[in-house]
């Protein structure tokens, strides 16, 4: 199969609250398909029927291949939001534990591959309590890929790392990406998800509003803003079509109508000013994710 995951028209309940309402959903194998979606848009939900802790109430869910099956796959890894790490056992020990959860007897080597990479060397025979959140969550991490699963959920991965620890997760997905493991990345995070995911999907209200690459996403949406720099007189000039202007140090940010030709406002800017830069911006995901969850535009709102 082509796809790591598959969902057909899924839909789930509780009670009389819809949480997922007729899903199609395919996860292409050895991608890093990104997961975004406000609180309460039926992620979560979504997840834990992948991960088979829910059932839908109708639809199928396929995962490897699979549309039955237990729990706790051992081809599946998943690093939950909420961790789940021993406190009072070493690392070494935890790990291990995991490891054999998944059928993997004896991973030592792989044990001491990734304590090392991610530098975690000199705590494997320390106990979880002793651990920072940050070194607790790279330990996390190990726990949910030491098994080498095809598939991984990661959930917020990179919830409490300071940027030298980011950048080492984020370069270990990577690197699972190129061994031919697919990753399901859920996050908040929307400059992280522009940056890692091959493919973004996006659930609002239980139901799909987005799903594609970053750049199919984004020309989907006006690229109505245009970032700017001035010499000299630094006074705005007077443009038709502006909405909103934002200062941001040498540059500012026009929102313009859609429609508005920017070609047009570049030549009225240089009329009046002398323009150094001029920049036509495409949407960015947190634009976007704003522009479909806020309150005030979905109608939701006071």
């Amino acid at each position: 199969m082509n796809n790591a995951i598959e969902l057909e028209q899924v839909t789930k309940k509780f009670g009389r609250q819809i949480a997922v309402n007729e899903l199609e959903l395919a996860v292409p194998r050895g991608a890093i398909y990104g997961f975004i979606g406000p609180n309460g848009s039926g992620k979560t939900t979504t997840l834990r029927m992948i991960l088979r802790i829910f059932q839908p109430d109708q639809g199928q869910v396929t995962v490897l291949g699979k549309s039955t099956g237990k729990t706790a796959d051992n081809r599946l890894g998943y690093l939950p939001e909420e961790r789940g790490l021993y406190k009072r056992m070493r690392v070494k020990d935890i790990l291990t534990y995991y490891a054999r959860l998944k059928g993997v007897r004896n991973c030592r080597d792989d044990l001491d591959h990734w304590l090392e990479r991610l530098g975690a060397g000199q705590w494997a025979n320390k106990k979880i309590d002793m651990l920072s959140k940050g070194m607790a969550q790279k330990i996390q991490f190990i726990a949910a890929v030491i098994a080498k699963p095809e598939l991984v959920i990661l959930d917020e991965p990179f919830s409490g790392l300071d940027p030298v620890n980011l950048e080492a997760i984020k370069e270990a997905i990577f690197q699972l990406r190129e061994n031919g493991t697919t990753i399901v990345f859920s996050t908040h995070d929307m400059d992280m998800a522009e940056k890692m995911c091959d493919t973004i999907f996006m659930i609002f209200q239980g139901r799909k509003v987005l799903d594609g690459t970053l750049t199919s996403i984004q020309s989907k949406f006006p690229a109505n803003r245009l970032r700017v720099q001035f010499s000299g007189d630094m006074s705005m000039p007077n443009l038709p079509g502006v909405q909103d202007v934002q200062s941001n140090g040498r540059f500012h940010e026009f929102v313009v109508q859609p429609d508005q030709d920017s070609q047009a406002l570049l030549q009225q800017m240089a009329n009046q000013r002398v323009v150094t830069h001029f920049e036509i911006l495409k949407p960015s995901l947190h634009d976007i994710f704003v522009e479909i969850a806020s309150p005030h535009r979905n109608g939701n709102g006071k």
